[in-house]
């Protein structure tokens, strides 16, 4: 009998792949033409209800009525239900606050977090163990409603718009994230523009931040998204409708199907109002828009900045 010895290694054939069609490899023609009927129909359930909401907030009063809900596809597209929805005031202003909030608590939670990470990665800086335990507690101990409404109210902020911004000023795990990537960039970087004697302000501004472009523009990214979609904090803390955000419009009238009152919508001189199918569903495609319209700007550094503070293999 013939033994193999250790150095004479068996060979194998090359594996086989799986494959969902019997007797098909993962690189014939009947196995792409599978995958690509699966993603298409994928894309087609994800673009359907998008089409349907963008259709029917364009289409007429009678295709609407006729439809008895929501159409695929406008007969007669016009834009009447976006026109009275501006034209009404409720919407319009909702906007500016929403776009307003927005920008002002990206601008200031990122001012926030990239101080305090940028100490935070900076061994040795003042109160750094306490400051980082105190931010990692934060993530397992999240204060309750109650709790924060009060700290509201008695810091009176109650009906004002920094009630919007300052109790999610600071997102502890965006903190973190920029901590990592801050340390990651080279000790070398740093000690030799010590050494040109350049303050800590201008080493995070002229090395660190230029660096860091990417985790900077997607944490950003996820602040503004959140500001944007933000509802719960101004239905605790504001109570006066006419400074409502666009997603707390959102959840009034579409959520909640709360109908739209004459004063909050206006039609053209002797033209109906449009359906309410319609006006919800404007409603819907304008508190989508201006997200959609930043993303392709930053959608380039999504994909270095989602991998900020992954496992190195």
């Amino acid at each position: 009998m013939t033994t193999l010895s250790p150095t004479h290694p068996v060979r194998r054939g090359p594996r086989r792949a799986y494959s969902a069609i019997p007797g098909e490899t993962p690189g014939t023609p009947p196995w792409r033409a599978l995958k690509s009927l699966i993603l298409l129909i994928c894309v087609v359930l994800v673009l359907l209800p998008f089409l349907a909401i963008i259709s029917t907030s364009l289409a007429d009063t009678a295709q609407v009525t006729k439809a008895g809900g929501y159409i695929l596809w406008p007969d007669n597209p016009s834009f009447s239900a976006y026109s009275a929805l501006l034209s009404g005031g409720l919407v319009s202003k909702a906007m500016l606050v929403s776009v307003g909030i927005t920008v002002v608590g990206t601008a200031l939670s990122l001012l926030s977090s990239i101080s305090l990470a940028y100490g935070l990665s900076r061994p040795g800086s003042f109160g750094h163990k306490p400051i980082l335990m105190l931010l990692l507690m934060s993530l397992l101990f999240v204060p309750g409603v109650i709790p924060s409404y009060l700290m509201v109210k008695q810091l009176g902020l109650i009906n004002s718009y920094w009630s919007l911004i300052l109790p999610t000023m600071i997102n502890a795990f965006n903190v973190i994230v920029l901590r990592s990537f801050f340390m990651g960039i080279p000790k070398e970087l740093i000690d030799s523009a010590r050494i040109d004697g350049a303050s800590e302000l201008s080493i995070l501004t002229r090395i660190v931040l230029p660096l860091s472009k990417a985790s900077v523009a997607v944490i950003g990214l996820f602040y503004a998204v959140t500001y944007w979609n933000a509802f719960f904090n101004a239905l605790l803390y504001i109570n006066d409708a006419a400074k409502w955000p666009m997603q707390m419009v959102l959840r009034t009238y579409v959520v909640n199907n709360a109908a739209l009152s004459g004063g909050q919508v206006d039609a053209a001189a002797g033209a109906p109002l449009p359906p309410a199918q319609s006006l919800q569903a404007a409603i819907l495609v304008l508190s989508i828009v201006p997200i959609v319209i930043v993303y392709p700007f930053l959608q380039r550094h999504m994909n270095k900045g989602v991998m900020v503070g992954a496992v190195k293999g």
